[in-house]
């Protein structure tokens, strides 16, 4: 890319990560490109999150920081179930958990910020309030005051997006909850974890930890249950850290000591497990990216098909000079079927967590056999694949 983009102006909705991979790309091709993001900075709260495949390599090689990446991996990625007494029932592999890359999502944030951040405008603390097409562009009214007219506007701000709302309709046409809540926070690791993730369950729960591989003295807890919907504002970290205590009160194993440190975290990952399908992801010049279009919380490959989705979208932009029309057709044509695959998938809730005890001897009794295991990897990585990724350039 050069300057095929000189002047188009974008605003995108979301600084998490997909957002961050389309300014770096926009920015590339001489667009005049702004990030707007609710939070105060770069979150960094989170799991580890990972890269499979030739299909995402190749797209974090375009983006320019594959090799940043794997300077900051986790090396870790193996999971392993174990009862309350610390013996193993099954491990999956890290070729399955952690794929060909894994980081932690505050260090894949942190590089996509910095590989952008000298040549695209960041606004944090504000997010939209308004969006109006008018004759110069999208009009846009931000929280903070201030407004703006754009080329383009991005929702890349997740399962509960705004510019989705703002744009195509209300959250609860196209987010549905599959049962299961999620949450994740850092720990002091005074618990002894080491690198791979341990994780113990009993029926509707899981309770898992990980210490960090490059700093032994911290540690990241990731909980799971089933739930209903709780009615929790996904900004209220007060009562998201009262639902996971309600839900967790009165386990073994470390969960007393994961809980402990929860008290004190100022940045708490939390939401529902939720699958989103959006009939349109494009209405006049706004469209949705990545979890605001076609997510699935913690579905295993979210984010690499997000960065995917960005370098398509910035590329379909680039080839037709800004042409909106043209291009948000092309970039939805090319990214239905392909994150299509792995959102058809069960709910990952319910392999985490089985909900019944019959159900939890289950999947431990199939995960056990080393067949299974191999299915996984390799299934996984076909997903993850793609025959038809164009070479923009």
């Amino acid at each position: 890319m050069s300057n095929e983009l000189s002047g188009f102006r974008v605003l995108i909705s979301g600084a998490g990560i997909a957002g961050p991979a389309l300014a770096c790309r926009l920015a590339d091709a001489g667009a005049e490109t702004t990030v707007v993001e609710i939070s105060p900075g770069l979150r960094t709260s989170g799991f580890a999150v990972d890269f499979r495949g030739p299909t995402h390599l190749r797209v974090l090689e375009r983006l320019g920081v594959r090799a940043e990446l794997e300077a900051v991996q986790t090396h870790a990625g193996a999971m392993r179930t174990v009862d309350a007494a610390g013996r193993t029932i099954f491990e999956l592999p890290a070729e399955f958990a952690g794929g060909d890359v894994e980081v932690r999502r505050r260090d894949l944030t942190a590089v996509l910020h910095r590989r952008s951040a000298d040549r695209v405008r960041y606004v944090f603390g504000d997010s939209i309030t308004a969006l109006r097409d008018g004759p110069a562009g999208v009009e846009v009214a931000f929280r903070g005051g201030g407004t703006g007219t754009y080329d383009a506007v991005v929702g890349a701000d997740g399962m509960h997006s705004t510019v989705r709302r703002l744009a195509i309709g209300p959250e609860e046409r196209f987010v549905k909850h599959l049962g299961y809540h999620i949450a994740g926070w850092d720990v002091p690791n005074d618990l002894g974890a080491i690198p791979t993730a341990q994780q113990y369950n009993v029926p509707g729960r899981m309770a898992s930890v990980a210490a960090d591989d490059r700093d032994p003295t911290r540690a990241g807890a990731l909980f799971v249950w089933a739930s209903g919907p709780l009615g929790v504002g996904w900004q209220d970290q007060a009562a998201q850290k009262r639902a996971v205590d309600t839900a967790f009160a009165g386990l073994g194993w470390h969960v007393p000591r994961l809980l402990a440190g929860l008290t004190d975290v100022p940045d708490l990952y939390f939401d529902a497990i939720s699958r989103v399908s959006v009939p349109t992801w494009h209405k006049g010049r706004a469209v949705l990216l990545g979890d605001a279009a076609w997510g699935v919380t913690l579905g295993g490959m979210g984010v690499g098909t997000g960065v995917v989705g960005a370098y398509v979208l910035a590329g379909e932009l680039a080839r037709t000079g800004g042409d909106v029309t043209a291009a948000f057709a092309a970039y939805e044509e090319r990214m239905r079927s392909y994150a299509g695959r792995w959102q058809k998938g069960a709910s990952p809730g319910r392999f985490l967590a089985p909900a019944s005890r019959p159900g939890l001897w289950f999947r431990n009794t199939m995960f056990r056999r080393a067949a299974v295991r191999r299915l996984l990897v390799s299934s996984s990585t076909a997903l993850a694949k793609s025959s038809d990724l164009p070479d923009y350039p």
